[in-house]
């Protein structure tokens, strides 16, 4: 809530740090929320969705799923994650839900969900593709969801932004004028300059200098874990170390997480898998659960921060 509201207040506001250095401009939110309205939907958040309604995997004949892109570094982790948070999910409420009824009849978790569907998403209340909490296998799956979106989705796309942008340009934010094109009429001279001095053309077309310090500090900001941070699978509730069999559940996650690290340092150091292993090519490591503080370009937290 308060990273929200921080960012409401200097980061997505009218004139605001996106705003003055992203090339939409002032119609970048707009631009946001239309892409909200015309393709969000719940059931498409939960990763193995995704996946498919991106061409990007199959459901076999048993409903397994088969990466159609085999070397896909996002995917490949990603699964590890979703699958192991799916797990910890169902073994958490097969503990207080004993039966698919007892789901069906929970007055706090249908008015919960009432609430995130009706009043979260009132534009969208009506859609479909809600799903309905009535088994113990539906609410897992959307509990799933929920946490897959605020940790391992969110750290995919969040923690490698200094990374790639840090260096403008490598990823600038807007361009202030074209490049000049050989067949374009009437820029024979801006083409003459360009071969002869490339560089200055380049300066003259990449962002000013105020705009690339305020989105590199932005990136900075952004990209960083903070020395508390906490991540998935490190530290229980409480009230989780409390009932045996949330205890056990919970050391099993952990000790889950734990080797989903191993397993993808064996991927970056496999020369067979290209996209994340080879001469100038970058590991990927934003999946890996667990960090120290600053830009690290990995860590799972256990929700949204920066």
């Amino acid at each position: 809530m308060e990273i929200n509201a921080l960012a409401r207040e200097a980061l997505i506001n009218a004139d605001g740090i996106i705003e003055e250095s992203f090339w939409p401009g002032r119609y970048a939110v707009e631009l946001s929320s239309a892409a909200y309205g015309a393709t969000w939907q719940f059931d498409t958040e939960a990763l193995p969705n995704d996946l498919v309604k991106r061409g990007l995997a199959v459901r076999r004949d048993d409903g397994e799923l088969e990466l159609t892109i085999k070397d896909y570094p996002y995917a490949h982790d990603g699964l590890m994650v979703w699958n192991t948070i799916r797990q910890w999910a169902a073994d958490y409420v097969n503990v207080y839900y004993k039966s698919d009824e007892a789901v069906a009849a929970d007055p706090e978790l249908k008015a919960f969900w009432d609430e995130v569907r009706n009043v979260g998403h009132g534009d969208k209340k009506d859609e479909p593709w809600w799903p309905v909490l009535d088994t113990r296998d539906s609410l897992a799956e959307t509990l799933t969801t929920i946490m897959w979106v605020t940790s391992g989705h969110h750290s995919a796309v969040n923690f490698g932004q200094y990374h790639f942008g840090g260096y403008f340009p490598n990823r600038p934010t807007t361009i202030r004028k074209s490049m000049p094109v050989e067949e374009e009429a009437g820029r024979d001279e801006e083409m003459k300059k360009f071969l002869k001095q490339p560089e200055t053309t380049l300066l003259d077309m990449l962002p000013t200098q105020m705009q690339a310090i305020r989105v590199m500090t932005t990136l900075d900001i952004l990209s960083s874990h903070s020395p508390d941070e906490e991540y998935m699978g490190e530290l229980a509730e409480p009230s989780w170390l409390e009932e045996p069999m949330v205890k056990a559940a919970f050391e099993k996650f952990g000790g889950r997480m734990k080797e989903i690290e191993g397993f993808i340092d064996e991927c970056n150091n496999n020369p067979e898998l290209r996209n994340r292993c080879g001469a100038g090519i970058v590991p990927y490591e934003l999946l890996k659960p667990f960090s120290k503080p600053g830009v690290t370009g990995r860590g799972i937290p256990n929700s949204i921060s920066i």
